[in-house]
């Protein structure tokens, strides 16, 4: 399994339009082999900023590194950088940051009706 993260330092001023952004774009992922799940994560609030990270989960590195470089990589990529927003959401650029699975815990306890 492998993990890719994305950090955004997102303005306070722009998190509304930052979430606006992902809640509303059309997303690809489920058309990649080895693609099985992916999470916008809102973290800490700092002096000028909200971190945020993006939390995909691969069947292998293999599968992601195919995935950046897909047709639906480039179109997503390419979506991004063309907006008509007066001013990016996110201070400089993302940080990237990928992680190979080497222990997974499942929790595998029947969780009880509510």
């Amino acid at each position: 399994m492998f993990i890719a993260m994305n950090r955004f330092k997102v303005g306070k001023d722009t998190t509304k339009e930052f979430e606006e952004i992902w809640l509303t774009r059309q997303s690809t992922l489920h058309e990649l082999k080895g693609f099985v799940e992916f999470h916008m994560l809102r973290g800490p609030e700092h002096e000028d900023h909200i971190l945020y990270a993006s939390h995909t989960v691969w069947e292998t590195k293999a599968d992601f590194e195919a995935w950046t470089k897909s047709d639906q990589f480039r179109a997503s990529h390419a979506r991004a950088n063309t907006s008509d927003r007066p001013k990016p959401t996110y201070l400089g650029h993302p940080q990237f940051e990928g992680f190979e699975v080497f222990q997974h815990i499942v929790n595998q306890q029947p969780v009880a009706a509510e």
